[in-house]
């Protein structure tokens, strides 16, 4: 593998449709000069078993991939792992055959899928007259989602009508939608193979976004780097969507790897095995108990379960990166049905209480798309990370309240901030001596994820303090605040006289009271059973600065007319907060 680049990767993609021998590989071979076939088997026998791909350069200058899918029943797993991500279908039915069991189901498949851009070619027009198949199959199309579809007459042994075709892929092209280029990607591998010289290969449809060597795509629970990257056959710089690709992927073995995997921008989707969807059309007869689901060239059984009208809820075998508003397709492998299903909640609430299914699915009902939509699921949420909101799909909300890494719904901030007064009154009855709750004790009050989300509630007269939720101008309990008082009188005659533990006992100030003192600012500890009061430091620096430095402790402990029980825990508590300067030879100095 080349792995010298150069360009942007840049076209459109489009994927085959129809029954098995009406001649989808022969037209892609007639309209690209390529064998789609990629097998031996498949050449040998004339049957397409796995998915083909060819591509061309239209007489526009569009460069064209085709994904060739298989035709026979038996295939149909493959056939959807190849649609499943391509914006346009190629409906092929042979003039000489018409409609058939197999068109049904494949056309089936892209209605469940809402492909809404098709064109029809009606082959092997050399040996039939195209008219009436053309007539009856456009019909039958106009009433799925691909609406009113035109319709090409072909031969491919012949060549007649191929320009005709390249014409209309043309026109087909043009009306297609841009596709996202900045989205974040998800591929969906349909394909993993070793390459000599190389190591990983993998290919696939890339829908949305950009990829280029160098970049870093997570896979699974690990990320794998991407080595250099090609489309149709040539090495490119970068790829951006729509465009049919293969990696070289670096640091992950060939055998790690399956069809149905997806390389996905890191932290940009999560994983989910539980979610809620939306029929694309309320089923007229009983939903099976179990499905298989497809989305991308993935395919993983699943439990269905009803929630009422179309609304299901849906548990994956095998968690997959999903995101609200996709499109899947669920197929009943018994009875050969398939439904298409909108993707409405990757992370659904628990349905416990009797009614719970009928009101979630009154809830899904009621919810609008878009951003309206993203308002009313943060409001049912009422808070979310804002990368897990991304994740799963939901576009951020202008009314939105963002606090750190945080969405908050709007108004509930202000629930937020009426509740939290009573939760601070509350605690303080219990504990009279603590100013308020700590931050955390008020969160798990509020019922919130995270103590940073407490700031947001806390208005005046509160505040935070030391970590506490608190009324800025509290208080201590009446009793408590006469002896601090009495307390703080003495301290006024004589800063450094502190009280002993007698004399703070016989005030009734204990280690709860006097903790309670000192959280209020009214006493600041020097150590254990001294307290003095506020602004004792520059009390102190301003009798040291009358004494000659470098002073002693005896010196200082004059200077403050104390005894030495206060002068040596106060001669460190300056020396900590960098009042005085301890020399070497145990003198002290002012800083």
């Amino acid at each position: 593998m080349d792995l010298t680049a150069s360009g942007t990767s840049g076209m459109d993609v489009i994927a085959t449709a129809g029954h098995v021998d009406h001649g989808k590989s022969t037209l892609v071979r007639a309209l690209t000069g390529m064998e789609p076939d990629r097998w031996e088997e498949e050449r040998r026998r004339g049957l397409t078993i796995d998915l083909g791909f060819a591509w061309t350069t239209l007489p526009s200058g569009r460069r064209l991939a085709v994904v060739d899918v298989p035709g026979h029943e038996r295939f149909v797993g493959n056939m959807l792992a190849g649609v499943g991500s391509v914006p346009a279908a190629l409906v092929v039915v042979a003039a000489d055959d018409g409609w058939s069991a197999q068109t049904a189901e494949h056309v089936a498949v892209l209605d469940a899928l809402g492909v809404r851009h098709a064109l029809l070619a009606v082959t092997k027009a050399d040996l039939a007259d195209p008219a009436p198949v053309l007539a009856d199959v456009r019909e039958r199309l106009a009433a799925t989602s691909m609406g009113e579809v035109p319709g090409v007459a072909v031969s491919a042994a012949t060549g007649a009508g191929v320009p005709d075709v390249v014409a209309a892929l043309e026109a087909l092209l043009a009306g297609l939608s841009a596709p996202d280029r900045d989205a974040p990607v998800r591929l969906w591998i349909d394909r993993a193979f070793p390459v000599k010289g190389a190591g990983t290969v993998v290919t696939g449809t890339l829908a949305a976004g950009h990829v280029a060597a160098g970049d870093r795509l997570q896979l699974g629970g690990r990320e794998v780097g991407v080595r250099g990257v090609h489309s149709l056959g040539q090495p490119v710089e970068h790829a951006e969507a729509t465009a049919r690709v293969a990696l070289n992927l670096r640091g992950i073995a060939v055998e790690e790897l399956a069809r149905g995997d997806a390389l996905l921008t890191p932290g940009a989707f999560r994983d989910t095995a539980e979610l809620d969807v939306t029929l694309a059309r309320k089923p007229g007869d009983r939903l099976p108990a179990e499905v298989v689901v497809h989305v991308g060239s993935a395919a993983v059984g699943a439990r269905l379960r009803p929630l009422e009208g179309a609304a299901v809820r849906l548990r994956l075998t095998t968690p997959l990166p999903l995101r609200v508003g996709d499109r899947l397709l669920l197929r009943d492998p018994g009875a050969r049905r398939v439904f298409g299903a909108d993707v409405r909640d990757v992370d659904p609430p628990e349905l416990r209480r009797r009614g719970a299914a009928r009101r979630r699915a009154e809830e899904l009902a009621a919810q609008p798309g878009g951003t309206a939509g993203a308002a009313a699921e943060l409001a049912r949420r009422r808070f979310v990370r804002a990368a897990d909101f991304a994740a799963m799909g939901w576009p951020v909300p202008e009314q939105a309240i963002a606090v750190g890494p945080w969405l908050l719904a709007p108004g509930l901030v202000d629930q937020l901030a009426a509740a939290l007064p009573g939760i601070v009154a509350r605690y303080r009855q219990l504990r009279p001596l603590e100013p308020g709750p700590p931050v955390a004790v008020a969160r798990r009050a509020l019922e919130l994820p995270d103590d940073e989300l407490v700031p947001a509630a806390v208005r005046e007269p509160l505040t935070l303090r030391e970590g506490r939720v608190v009324v800025a101008t509290a208080g201590l309990p009446d009793r408590v605040q006469q002896a601090v008082d009495r307390i703080r009188a003495a301290l006024a005659a004589d800063p450094f006289a502190a009280p002993d533990a007698d004399q703070l006992r016989a005030a009734g100030l204990g280690p709860r009271e006097l903790a309670a003192a000192v959280r209020d600012g009214q006493l600041v500890k020097i150590a254990d059973g001294v307290y003095l009061a506020p602004g004792v430091a520059e009390q102190a620096r301003a009798r040291l600065a009358a004494v000659p430095a470098p002073f002693t402790l005896s010196q200082a402990r004059s200077a403050w007319r104390t005894s030495r029980r206060v002068a040596v825990p106060l001669m460190e508590w300056l020396d900590a907060r960098s009042v005085t300067e301890r020399l070497p030879d145990n003198t002290r100095r002012l800083r």
